[in-house]
């Protein structure tokens, strides 16, 4: 019977963020990229870029493969969240240009070793 009680106290329900289940996620994440991907050309357009729409589609797979080991649903849905607040300041302009153009940065930058290489990184 203790160990029961001490089960029960350990345990602690947790409510949902959004999503129920693993397969509810899933869909929301989907539905998240195919919006991502629908808008590619007009975010093209209107912050005139200087990359295709393959390189940034190319990107955006890139960003959603980044988390694809995440199994938390709860995580998920946060990254869902923070997706589509993305997605919205992007398209309603809020952003500049070279918000948009961070996300092409190189994803694995070398650490600088020297004095002046640190300087330089640090001012970018």
């Amino acid at each position: 019977m203790a160990a029961k009680q001490a089960i029960q106290v350990g345990t602690k329900n947790v409510r949902p963020v959004l999503s129920i289940d693993r397969g509810e996620a899933k869909a929301r994440v989907l539905n998240l990229y195919k919006a991502w991907y629908r808008q590619i050309p007009y975010v093209v357009k209107e912050y005139d870029m200087p990359k295709s729409e393959d390189q940034c589609r190319a990107k955006l797979k890139e960003l959603f493969l980044k988390n694809k080991d995440v199994t938390d649903v709860r995580v998920i849905d946060m990254l869902v969240i923070k997706g589509q607040m993305e997605l919205k300041e992007t398209v309603n302009m809020w952003k500049q240009k070279g918000h948009i153009m961070a996300y092409f940065k190189p994803t694995e930058e070398p650490k600088p070793k020297d004095f002046l290489s640190k300087f330089f990184s640090s001012n970018e």
